[in-house]
């Protein structure tokens, strides 16, 4: 049984019912295997094996083609990377009997960054990512606040007046299931750093045999140096004390295990977004607040490293919300030639921009609304609305467009309950 409810259960039921193979991937420890196991047990009843095991491990190996053809009805493979040639055995078997929801797979490598994995279920296969706990989850709701920013009127019943006092708690602790469990600071502490040794020395290694190993460690403390800032590779290899190539490829075997995520800029120019500097973001605020040694003290004394782990925080949130929301959104970050930026940009299928800023401070004023105004203006009839999250406890409308919301209506405006 799923100890906490996940949010995309529903959209991956749903995909079951129409589609061969269905992947769930995501870092490790998010609660794929539970999740997995749930559907199996009831709504989507199926035999569950992981490659985790030693038998079956060597059996999918081995002979992929065998193994699939022992198996009858629908099947759940966890962890399925670890053993490649499954993708064309499944492929094969697909091809003869297109079934829906034949096999329920999950992996902690992201396939779309693997090109001879992702291309051998082109057309048969649907993804879906599953990030730590959001908000919503451990509070047992649903949320919906993109949905809710892109109605014509904001139902703010739902997102406030209450000031987040533990706002610091929720950031610290992440959303990975084990680590919030642990109530104990110091604990938490000791499970981040042996999550981060093995899936350094276990999954980057399944993914890409590479050499200098080490330099994944302090590569990853540099990037959270780095977080919700443009990543600057000539200063980041230089700092690593690595060439350029190599940084390159360290990033997409983080970006592959799902540790780090890269934030495109946001241009009218699609091509435009394609060469333009991204922002780092890492899958989990837990996590970076371990990698940038944060405590309690640096939230009470408002330390400049607040604004970006902050920053990540509601990305992070964003990006969980955008697996089940019904509005289909892209996530960017807006930035000037002049300075002028937005932190985020969602971007629905019409072309209609809501734009988010992110203030670690309990009050907002004009000022504040600077980055907004300037994207819209800049892009006109799209703009469709700006957003101000902040510590504070008001909801506060600065214009027909613009708002400024506490921070908890990330979880709570539109929110429904299980």
């Amino acid at each position: 049984m799923v100890m906490f409810p996940r949010n995309i259960s529903q959209r991956i039921l749903q995909a079951l019912k129409d589609t061969p193979v269905v992947l769930i991937h995501g870092a490790r420890q998010t609660g794929k295997s539970t999740l997995a196991q749930w559907i199996a047990s009831a709504p989507h009843p199926a035999i569950y094996l992981t490659l985790d095991t030693v038998g079956v491990f060597s059996a999918a190996n081995e002979d992929p083609a065998g193994f699939l053809a022992g198996l009858e009805g629908s099947v759940v493979i966890d962890e399925f990377q670890l053993a490649p040639g499954l993708f064309r055995a499944i492929k094969v078997e697909v091809d003869r009997n297109r079934r829906p929801g034949r096999f329920l797979l999950t992996g902690s490598a992201n396939v779309m960054l693997i090109p001879q994995l992702s291309e051998s279920l082109a057309g048969r296969m649907e993804i879906h990512q599953l990030w730590p706990l959001s908000q919503g989850e451990l509070a047992g709701v649903q949320e919906h606040f993109i949905d809710s920013l892109f109605q014509p009127n904001l139902n703010l019943s739902k997102s406030g007046p209450r000031r987040e006092t533990h706002l610091y708690d929720k950031v610290m602790a992440g959303g990975f299931p084990e680590a919030v469990s642990r109530k104990s600071v110091e604990r938490r502490q000791a499970w981040f750093g042996a999550y981060i040794t093995t899936i350094l020395q276990r999954d980057v290694r399944n993914i890409a045999d590479i050499e200098g190993i080490t330099q994944l460690p302090r590569l990853l403390k540099l990037l959270a140096l780095q977080t919700a800032s443009l990543l600057n590779m000539s200063n980041l290899a230089r700092s690593a004390g690595i060439a350029n190539t190599t940084l390159k490829r360290y990033l997409t075997l983080l970006e592959a295990s799902f540790l780090v995520h890269l934030l495109p800029a946001w241009s009218g120019n699609v091509r435009k977004r394609l060469i333009r500097t991204p922002k780092v973001l890492f899958c989990d605020s837990g996590l970076l607040a371990y990698l940038l040694d944060v405590t309690e003290t640096h939230f009470l004394q408002r330390s400049t490293v607040v604004g970006p782990l902050l920053e990540n925080f509601v990305g992070a949130e964003l990006l969980k919300q955008m697996t089940w929301n019904t509005t289909p959104t892209s996530l960017f970050y807006y930035r000037t030639t002049n300075g002028r930026e937005v932190d985020y940009v969602l971007e629905d299928l019409e072309g209609r921009i809501v734009g988010i800023e992110v203030k670690a401070s309990a009050s907002v004023d004009r000022s504040d609304l600077k980055g907004l105004e300037d994207l819209r203006e800049t892009i006109g009839a799209k703009f469709y609305r700006g957003i101000i999250l902040y510590t504070g406890s008001e909801s506060i409308p600065f214009g027909r467009q613009l708002h400024a919301l506490p921070i908890n209506a990330l979880w709570q405006l539109g929110a429904e309950n299980h």
